[in-house]
């Protein structure tokens, strides 16, 4: 089904519950433990179609994984949805200011996911 979503989140259990969820629904699925890692792993793969990151890892948060994407030529208009505890509405301001396309609040609802998915890519 289209192009690969790139899941990156810290915590195997949530890309597992995502992951699961995601090709449940026919999607191809590429998972990355930190920021830094799904970086190079989106250099290696130019067909990303869609990024789902969480806000707090090591090495390289979402956000600053948002602003390496969008400062990125090939990789600028990929949408990017944030999959995260966090819900405050200044952290979400700055995911929005760093060019996030949409944000989740964990725990999440797999067909919440699915329909944020599909909207996103149409």
């Amino acid at each position: 089904m289209g192009k690969p979503i790139l899941i990156v989140d810290d915590s195997s259990s949530i890309r597992q519950m995502v992951s699961f969820t995601l090709k449940g629904a026919g999607y191809n699925v590429i998972e990355a433990v930190d920021g830094r890692d799904a970086f190079e792993k989106l250099q290696g793969n130019p067909s990303v179609g869609m990024i789902v990151t969480d806000l707090n890892m090591p090495n390289l948060d979402g956000i600053g994984l948002i602003r390496q994407v969008r400062a990125s030529s090939s990789h600028k208009f990929i949408p990017i949805i944030m999959l995260t505890t966090e819900s405050q509405d200044s952290r979400k301001q700055e995911g929005r200011s760093a060019g996030a396309t949409g944000w989740i609040i964990k725990p999440f609802k797999p067909e919440q996911l699915l329909a944020v998915v599909r909207k996103v890519l149409g």
